[in-house]
């Protein structure tokens, strides 16, 4: 009992030196209300020196700028129309995308991309509502960061249509594997890497490995997707110690370089 209690003591010691940026984090959401300070506090003792909040439309924006307002410099906002939220009314989403650009201070473009899982209705207004995400990447110099939920393939046919190395991003919840992997790192983006990798039979730690530390970033998608042993429960950015370890793991390396090296790769993305 008194070693686990000490391994536990070193444990928190050790990621808290660590400096860490969670990529993607929906800490504004409804499911942080009663606690987000607590998550946050929480979040700054296991070492995480940033929050990048991606936005879902036009709905989440005001609590989104209200999480940068009362923690500034440590959540960071993204602007863009999550392409579940791509509708009939997707140019005026679009509309109040540009607007928010124009306004304030935005860190990346996104949440941008293309899900063909919980509905295919509006592919086609989800393929133009991607586009002028990457059109509005270049003209601001910014990162996108892209879902992929079973559209990986028309989302890189997209990329190279548009023209292979105008925008860099990410791709967050890397959803292929090794050899998907090695076809975004050579276009010039990043996978994100969350608690998916430490599911059982996940093929996402044979896509880091081909990735390489170099190309990967950090995230945990809160609230959704938490890791194991918190698999089904509300994920939060404290998380992200378990998904270092796992890389640790897998790349066999030190979880110093994992953190140092994926906050690096975030820093210079993000222009931190």
């Amino acid at each position: 009992m008194q070693y686990n209690a000490l391994r536990d003591c070193l444990k928190k010691h050790y990621f808290c030196r660590m400096q860490l940026i969670d990529t993607h984090c929906h800490i504004y959401l409804p499911e942080f209300d009663a606690d987000r300070d607590e998550v946050i506090g929480r979040a700054v003792s296991a070492g995480v020196r940033n929050i990048m909040m991606p936005n879902i439309d036009a709905s989440s924006v005001a609590s989104m700028l209200a999480a940068e307002k009362k923690h500034p410099g440590f959540c960071l906002p993204m602007m863009g129309l999550h392409p579940t939220s791509v509708k009939e009314d997707f140019i005026n989403e679009l509309e109040t995308v540009e607007a928010s650009l124009a306004s304030h201070k935005y860190y990346g473009i996104g949440e941008t991309g293309i899900d063909l899982y919980w509905d295919k209705t509006f592919i086609r207004e989800q393929i133009i509502s991607f586009r002028r995400h990457l059109e509005l990447a270049e003209e601001n110099n910014l990162p996108v960061v892209i879902h992929a939920r079973e559209s990986l393939e028309v989302i890189i046919d997209e990329i190279i249509s548009f023209g292979t190395g105008r925008v860099k991003g990410i791709f967050h919840a890397f959803p292929g594997g090794p050899q998907e992997a090695r076809r975004v790192v050579e276009m010039g983006f990043m996978i994100g890497i969350g608690g998916v990798v430490t599911f059982r039979n996940s093929r996402l730690g044979d896509a880091a490995i081909e990735a390489g530390i170099d190309n990967i970033v950090i995230e945990t998608d809160a609230p959704y997707l938490a890791p194991v042993p918190y698999r089904g429960k509300r994920n939060e950015s404290s998380y992200m110690t378990l998904i270092i370890e796992k890389l640790s793991e897998l790349l066999a390396i030190r979880p110093a370089e994992v953190a140092d090296i994926s906050t690096a790769n975030a820093k210079k993305l993000f222009k931190l």
